[in-house]
């Protein structure tokens, strides 16, 4: 039986080519010599050898070896909380925003750790609802509530969560409907012109291939059991700022201030921050409503020069820091069309990781445009993070708006309806007589001045 090999070699040269040459020379000379047959024998034998060889009370004490260091990724390396995954694109983890077609736009969900932006719209109804489904989604989830509010009290706001929709019933159900509305075939009261027969489906639903979040049902409200059940920390702003003891000077407003504070209290106190132990570990939710305005003490709403320019900025750092040292994610809607210095606002954007903004059509032309009648308002993707990753993941078309249907808000393509001829033309009749007038006058005597030109 032939031994092993053992080589050990400290070579140490430093521009000596010929020693190293020869040294690969007596290497090679000492592997060649041994016959093929006794390698050959000695694989074979390996694992007979080893299975006699475990006998031994020396050989039970040897620790096995790995002929390799490279070891396969598994999912138990992974933080296994309840409502969060590992993002596809960057292995992020992310939990749900509580609307589907909203975790689609944003790259797959809110990643742990980051700050989400919503620019709200003028009546802060749509903003207001994204900010329920937030938080019903935590407590559907298991996770742990902090609410900040200078209007409406926190508790009013865990009264008004929607509903959770049964798996086994919504699913199907609204699947079923999505696809009623994208597909024109199965309808059989449709008809189709047969010059639009063949252009390509538009698929307006956003929806990914797997699963992720609930739906829920605007119309009902949350059961008072699961809300009480909800771990849930709130902070309403008339009642802190009259426990508050004065500070020194400080960037930040007394308002910003106490908000700071309690966050990281809870964030600290409850073991966000990774002190305890990996099982027991949860995710916080901060939702901060209307924050900027003047209930909370800031001018940058009131005058395009405001003397507290750089209090929610500081605040925004501050707030960034804590989510990023803790399991903690952050939700904040901001009145933009309030603000009148919009390098404020620019400066705000950058220093949130995700940002978008609703517009909506109430109170505007375009609510009563034929154009838009089946959406509520449009939404613009301001900025998307680029986390772990050089490229961010962006939504594969710009051009989005949601609506609210009887029972679930949702975000889809903007997608215009091929023929709009009858409701055009009797919206657009005195521009197109004028502008058959000007035609006529170029065209000679076979145009008539008060006839409309048919195409």
């Amino acid at each position: 039986m032939y031994t092993e090999l053992v080589l050990p070699i400290t070579v140490c040269v430093i521009g000596c080519e010929t020693e190293i040459e020869s040294l690969i020379g007596y290497i090679f000379r000492r592997l060649t010599s041994l016959p093929l047959a006794a390698i050959l024998a000695r694989s074979k034998m390996a694992a007979p050898w080893n299975s006699m060889s475990n006998s031994g009370p020396e050989q039970k004490a040897r620790l096995p070896c790995n002929p390799t260091s490279f070891q396969k990724k598994s999912r138990s390396n992974f933080i296994s909380i309840p409502g969060t995954r590992p993002s596809v694109q960057n292995g992020q983890l992310i939990v749900s925003t509580g609307v589907t077609s909203l975790d689609y736009v944003i790259g797959g969900g809110l990643a742990v750790g980051t700050l989400l932006l919503i620019e709200e719209d003028k009546y802060d109804s749509y903003s207001r609802m994204l900010v329920k489904y937030f938080l019903a989604e935590g407590v559907v989830c298991g996770h742990s509530l902090f609410i900040a509010s200078a209007r409406d009290h926190p508790d009013e706001v865990l009264q008004e969560l929607p509903a959770p929709i049964l798996d086994d019933i919504a699913s199907p159900r609204i699947e079923e409907g999505q696809g009623k509305l994208c597909d024109p075939e199965g309808q059989d009261s449709m008809k189709i012109a047969w010059r639009y027969q063949n252009l390509p489906k538009v698929q307006t639903a956003l929806a990914s291939s797997s699963r992720f979040g609930h739906y829920y049902d605007v119309s009902k409200a949350m059961d008072t059991e699961m809300r009480q059940a909800a771990k849930c920390t709130s902070f309403f702003l008339p009642d802190e700022l009259t426990l508050s003891s004065a500070t020194g000077p400080s960037q930040m407003n007394e308002g910003y201030r106490a908000l700071l504070r309690s966050i990281q209290g809870v964030i600290r106190n409850q073991g966000f921050d990774g002190s305890t132990p990996q099982k027991s570990r949860n995710v916080l939710r901060i939702a901060l409503p209307s924050l900027g305005s003047a209930l909370w003490g800031d001018d940058i709403c009131c005058t395009e020069s405001p003397g507290h320019a750089a209090s929610l900025t500081t605040f925004l750092y501050g707030l960034r820091a804590l989510l990023r040292s803790s399991l903690s994610v952050a939700m904040v809607t901001m009145p933009a069309h309030l603000i009148q210095n919009r390098a404020i606002m620019d400066r705000v954007t950058k220093l949130c990781d995700t940002a978008i903004a609703l517009e909506s059509f109430r109170g505007l032309e375009r609510e009563a445009n034929p154009l838009y009648k089946d959406y509520h308002g449009l939404l613009h993707v301001k900025q998307i993070p680029h986390l772990n990753c050089l490229v961010c993941e962006v939504p594969d078309t710009k051009d989005l708006a949601f609506k609210l249907k009887r029972k679930q808000f949702t975000i889809e393509r903007l997608h215009l309806p091929p023929d709009l001829s009858d409701t055009v033309s009797r919206l657009s009749k005195p521009d197109l007589a004028e502008s058959a007038k000007l035609l006529s006058s170029g065209c000679g005597s076979t145009a008539a001045g008060k006839k409309h030109l048919d195409f």
